[in-house]
């Protein structure tokens, strides 16, 4: 899947390119199939780490089929088109949005809370498993808007918001612009780090079902006082700011799992950073972006 000049285009222009078909029908459900085994025979997760927590935090580490479809060769054929040859995953996110919540997400950048600083060399594939139509509450994008700084965000708390902090761009956004991210079962959007993004409720009667992956060149620099960490999948890391490991062998293996808690524990204070409140970033349940 390489793409087309103008859908690179579009992306410079406008912050996004949709929708993609990465996968055909059948192959979308079968991952749905997968996904909802998982939640059937593993809800426990392991150890102190729930199912939903590994779903929704660095799923690439622990669980095989996350790290599998993340180095899907088409998928990286597009994501090289627009940040280079040599490619990481900084994380893999399953988002579940189940049929008849009122649960939103505000609009937000992103990197804002990621340590990552300004960057252009990071893209966030996000993958439909399910109908994410515009009454499943799918993503809204304001065009152009990732050509602005990471904007200041404040943190809500709210209770009917699904990020971590409640974070929201503490500017106006002009709804009136955004453009919705419909995508069947099997297609892809790809959108910038910086781009003005949110999500309404879910009144289908089905579940929203999607998983991001956060691409980044080894180029990213970040602000941690740390090396921090990533999946290598394409090319080569020539940068010392990273520790790369490989794609995750077994479910919830010894190996994978003691690796998830090294993860977790250097990260942890970045991603909390500032917050007046107790960010309960790794204790969640299903949520969406």
């Amino acid at each position: 899947m390489r793409l087309t000049e103008e859908q690179k285009q579009s992306y410079r222009d406008k912050g996004y390119v949709m929708p993609l078909r990465l996968f055909s029908g059948e192959e979308a459900l079968k991952v749905r199939q997968e996904i909802e085994d998982l939640e059937r025979n593993h809800s426990a997760g392991s150890g102190t780490h729930d199912l939903n927590r590994l779903f929704r935090i660095n799923g690439q580490v622990a669980i095989p089929l996350l790290a599998q479809i993340a180095q899907t060769p088409e998928l990286l054929d597009a994501v090289e088109d627009l940040i280079g040859p040599d490619l990481m995953v900084w994380s893999c996110e399953l988002f579940i949005k189940e049929a008849g919540t009122e649960k939103i997400v505000s609009w937000h950048q992103d990197l804002t809370y990621w340590g990552l600083g300004e960057t252009d060399d990071e893209v966030t594939a996000w993958i439909a498993f399910s109908d994410v139509s515009r009454e499943a509450g799918c993503m809204r994008f304001i065009p152009g808007s990732h050509k602005q700084r990471i904007l200041p965000h404040r943190d809500t708390f709210d209770e009917g918001n699904l990020l971590s902090r409640g974070q929201e761009i503490a500017v106006e956004v002009n709804e009136d612009e955004a453009v919705f991210d419909v995508l069947k079962p099997g297609e892809m959007s790809l959108h910038h780090g910086r781009l003005f993004h949110a999500s309404g409720p879910n009144h289908s009667g089905d579940r929203r079902i999607g998983m991001a992956i956060r691409y980044i060149s080894p180029n990213v620099e970040h602000s941690a006082d740390h090396n921090d960490y990533a999946m290598l999948v394409r090319g080569a890391n020539r940068n010392r700011n990273w520790i790369n490991f490989a794609p995750a062998r077994h479910l919830f293996g010894e190996n994978e799992m003691r690796l998830y808690n090294e993860i977790l524990a250097a990260q942890a204070g970045t991603l909390s950073a500032g917050a007046e409140e107790t960010v309960n970033l790794y204790d969640v349940q299903h949520t969406t972006t």
